[in-house]
């Protein structure tokens, strides 16, 4: 299926934002260069809808990460025309073109004064506050990083995606505690979001598998990681990430000759009995498989992969199945 503009580029593949960037001119020349906001001027120029603008932005962006700079600008020329500069997504959007143009780091530091300047004016300024975050990562302030968006979330406590921006800058960070509670918070907001659970599992694994990981949290991590994979997948029955997960904790706990799959009494964290890890391992694997295969040959309604993930999953597939002969359960 065709990328679409009134889908966020973000979510897209590099080469799907480059196949929408290419589209700019076409877009540009098809689309009203201006559009009023008067009721009286509507009647005789094009007509305006919210589309419209989403369009322009996520052209933007798309062209922005394709280097296409100069169909950006034109992008943000007419959200100007129709918003003015002070309107705040414009506000951050002016912004971000201006990292983008941005040669090092000294124009960087010019660029988030600018932002700085800004927020003295109006702290409330979510878009401003959200790219000097951005900004500041960026430049590897990353514990700045943190520590505005913990402000930011002191005063706009459901912004979900603040709460996974901080999950992840704890992760990078190796604070896996601080990095579950963060992206729990997000499930709290979106309760059916099949991503995050497997992204939550991946944390949790990642936790579980650590040096320093004692038998206990061990444990811990590893049937909660394992709750949200099979989430993931009960939300999501094609979410090639909660399988990939489901692979990877089930052969992590049926290759652990420690003893992980013992049950611990009234244990809240005690993992399923080994029969039915067994049988969860081989979901996955015949799930894993026939997404491989369909998506390596490209059969309709298989196409939405990433590539990259799709070979992830292949090297897992073949590493589990070389293996197979020498592994004891």
């Amino acid at each position: 299926m065709a990328p679409s503009l009134l889908h966020p580029p973000s979510q897209l593949s590099h080469a799907a934002a480059l196949q929408l960037s290419q589209q700019a001119p076409a877009v540009l020349r098809s689309s009203p260069s201006t559009v009023s906001a008067s009721p009286l001027s509507a009647l005789f120029s094009a007509s305006e809808s919210p589309e419209l603008w989403t369009k322009y932005e996520n052209l933007l962006l798309s062209c922005l990460r394709t280097g296409d700079e100069r169909a950006a600008h034109q992008c943000l020329e007419r959200l100007v025309a129709r918003f003015g500069n002070d309107n705040e997504r414009v506000m951050a959007f002016k912004g971000l073109l201006k990292e983008a143009d941005a040669e090092n780091n000294g124009q960087l530091e010019l660029v988030l004064k600018e932002y700085d300047q800004i927020l003295s004016d109006n702290d409330t300024n979510i878009p401003i506050t959200k790219r000097r975050i951005a900004l500041l990562r960026s430049l590897g302030r990353v514990s700045d990083a943190a520590s505005s968006l913990v402000r930011l979330l002191e005063f706009s406590p459901t912004d979900a995606e603040a709460w996974s921006e901080l999950a992840e800058i704890y992760l990078t960070q190796g604070l896996y505690a601080q990095a579950i509670y963060a992206l729990e918070e997000v499930l709290i907001l979106a309760p059916n979001a099949w991503n995050i659970h497997a992204r939550l599992g991946e944390m949790q694994y990642m936790a579980a598998t650590a040096s320093g990981a004692g038998a206990g949290p061990y444990r811990k991590y590893l049937a909660e990681a394992l709750k949200r994979f099979a989430r993931s997948i009960e939300l999501c029955d094609d979410y090639l990430r909660g399988y990939y997960g489901l692979k990877l904790v089930t052969s992590e706990v049926l290759g652990d000759s420690a003893g992980s799959t013992k049950q611990n009494g009234a244990d809240e964290f005690s993992l399923p009995d080994p029969a039915t890890i067994e049988r969860l391992n081989e979901l996955a694997t015949a799930k894993l498989s026939e997404i491989v295969r369909h998506a390596a040959a490209r059969d309709p309604g298989w196409c939405g992969y990433d590539e990259l993930e799709v070979a992830a999953a292949r090297e897992l597939l073949t590493k589990d199945a070389s293996a197979l002969p020498g592994v004891v359960r």
